[in-house]
């Protein structure tokens, strides 16, 4: 026999046996001390379609940020400008000051293979964009 009457006290939606969970403290960034030297890698780049800015940790698995030129232009024509760059770059290095990371290797690529070695028009001003003090 089956009894499809439920229990009135309790809702429906509340389970039997919860168990409140405790909460853990989340941080984002490398590990440091205070006042220690953090490095990451910038990885730059700038073909003449776009301009990728990445920032990794020191073994390159770990991502810190991304942004390229077309996340920060509305117009596909101004994905590679130097202005979209320039925007990529800063918003870039704003997420890397607020997770602690105080200096960058630089790695700038171009599209290269078969195709032009000659990095794209945002280059020269992602890389600007850094040495500007904000």
């Amino acid at each position: 026999m089956v009894n499809f009457e439920r229990d009135k006290a309790k809702p429906w939606h509340q389970g039997k046996n919860k168990v409140q969970k405790e909460e853990v403290q989340v941080t984002l960034g490398p590990q440091h001390l205070v006042g220690e030297t953090v490095f990451g890698v910038a990885h730059i780049f700038a073909s003449f379609n776009d301009t990728f800015v990445h920032v990794t940790d020191l073994s390159g698995r770990e991502t810190i940020a991304r942004v390229t030129g077309g996340m920060k232009v509305k117009a596909d024509r101004d994905e590679a400008s130097p202005y979209a760059a320039m925007l990529a770059a800063q918003d870039v290095a704003e997420k890397c000051k607020t997770l602690g990371i105080t200096a960058l290797h630089i790695k700038l690529r171009a599209t290269g293979g078969n195709k032009t070695k000659t990095p794209g028009p945002g280059a020269q001003s992602a890389l600007r964009a850094w040495l500007v003090p904000a």
